[in-house]
């Protein structure tokens, strides 16, 4: 596997206010990855800790913040996991403000925070402060770009001038901090609620205003952020089994003459030269192909009839903004297309739940990716009884143990060679017939060890 660091000319971006993201998720998701969005930005998630079976999406690292003590609200982040990128914490407001602040690694030190904020309309002051305060400090970094529902529908951004007190006051910090509004299309009706803030005006570009998702009210925004972000990906080989011949595989494999070749080889030299002979013909016979990384796989449930039911959902909104549908017949689209995707997605997993036996690693691959938080080595005890919380202390501490259970006696578990034929020199002999009956029940879904022989090509070669 190898490690490459790259620099990307933008982010793709997306934003909207979800009002709710519950019966959204999967049309989101359809959304990321159809558009190959890097970014995407979420107001009003209206989750809480029961949600985390159902907010992560694969290929996207999640950033998160709940509304605290009551219901609504709430702000989501979706990065696509190559990206070099970490949460910043401001203290100031933690618990009161509803904001993410995420910093980009840059090519060259070129860094970019990117904020998420949703201000309810009825905040008071004191909440108002604590998020200025936390603007002021994002503000510091040479490229900022800030999105989210402010809910001031009173200011006039073309004369900045606004109606209400706090209205003013958030006008007067957006220009302290030099931020310009690049949004010229409203997103609710006719009211500039949702915002786009930067402070280069040259780091935002193609921005556009149009479709929803779901049934939400808000439109969604789509631009892109011009930086060199820094992207880190892994390249990996593996076989490419759709365009193997293991007719020549076998074909080759039986040519050899294995009794003549591995007269007076000892066991570690037969094993060496069956390695070396196995890999050199699966080469010829199976091409390989390389992924970088994980971009995210496409979901199963997101077939051909799903993306046609999406796109017939956005017709349609497109037909109510003009006038040629009514809000109701808009409303019954949305419905049949929330059941066709709900059906999809449970066929599914009662798919992966009936083939678990003869396909676990497909049901955990699904399992573990809808995991918030990755789990990992909790804190060990060595044998002095010291809390061990480090990797390579832990690493150390499991090395120690493991090694620990090795024992030169013979054990009970040699009674399952009771019954084999032993040889004169003390080695048990293992017919042709026990080797394929092994191989034919090889799990041809495990990956391949450090021998890189891979369960398939081993199940293939069974009847040579």
């Amino acid at each position: 596997m190898e490690k490459i660091v790259q620099s990307t000319g933008y982010l793709k971006c997306l934003y909207t206010n979800a009002r709710s993201l519950g019966n959204k998720q999967e049309e989101l998701e359809a959304l990321a990855q159809t558009k190959k969005y890097d970014l995407i930005g979420i107001t009003e998630t209206w989750w809480d800790d029961s949600h985390d079976w159902s907010a992560v999406m694969e290929g996207d690292r999640l950033f998160r913040k709940n509304r605290q003590g009551r219901k609504g609200g709430g702000v989501a982040l979706y990065v696509r996991e190559h990206y070099d990128c970490s949460e910043l914490q401001y203290k100031e407001g933690e618990k009161l403000v509803e904001s993410l602040w995420v910093r980009f690694k840059g090519a060259n030190s070129s860094d970019v925070v990117v904020g998420v904020c949703y201000r309810p309309p009825n905040q008071v002051d004191e909440e108002d402060e604590a998020f200025f305060g936390q603007l002021s400090e994002a503000s510091r970094s040479q490229a900022l770009v800030l999105v989210g529902d402010f809910n001031h529908p009173d200011i006039c951004w073309e004369t900045n001038t606004a109606v209400h007190r706090q209205s003013w006051k958030f006008l007067e910090n957006v220009g302290d901090n030099f931020l310009v509004q690049m949004l010229k299309d409203p997103t609710r009706g006719r009211a500039q609620l949702d915002l786009l803030l930067t402070n280069r005006e040259e780091l935002i570009g193609d921005v556009e205003v149009g479709d929803n998702l779901g049934s939400s009210d808000h439109e969604m925004v789509d631009f892109r952020i011009l930086t060199k972000g820094r992207k880190e990906s892994s390249k990996i080989h593996t076989l490419d089994f759709k365009k193997a011949d293991f007719d020549s595989l076998r074909d080759l494999m039986e040519r050899i003459p294995w009794d003549v070749n591995m007269k007076g080889k000892g066991v570690q030299d037969s094993w060496q030269y069956f390695k070396e002979a196995l890999l050199k013909a699966q080469k010829e016979t199976i091409p390989t192909r390389s992924k970088r990384g994980n971009p995210g796989r496409r979901p199963d449930w997101l077939t051909g009839e799903i993306l046609g039911v999406l796109k017939h959902k956005k017709e349609a909104y497109r037909k109510w903004k003009l006038g040629q549908m009514t809000r109701e017949e808009f409303k019954c689209i949305v419905r049949e297309c929330w059941g066709v995707i709900r059906k999809a997605k449970a066929q599914m997993e009662l798919r992966l739940a009936k083939d678990v036996k003869d396909n676990k690693k497909g049901f955990y691959r699904h399992v573990n990716k809808k995991k918030v938080i990755r789990e990992g080595v909790q804190s060990l005890m060595d044998e002095g009884g010291n809390l061990v919380t480090e990797d390579v202390g832990k690493a150390e501490v499991l090395n120690a143990f493991f090694a620990s259970v090795f024992t030169d006696k013979v054990g009970s578990w040699t009674s399952v060679l009771s019954d084999a034929r032993w040889e004169e020199d003390g080695q048990p002999l293992v017919g042709k017939e026990q080797v394929r009956k092994y191989l034919e029940k090889l799990n041809v879904h495990k990956s391949m060890g450090p021998d890189l022989m891979h369960p398939r090509v081993l199940k293939e070669l069974a009847s040579v």
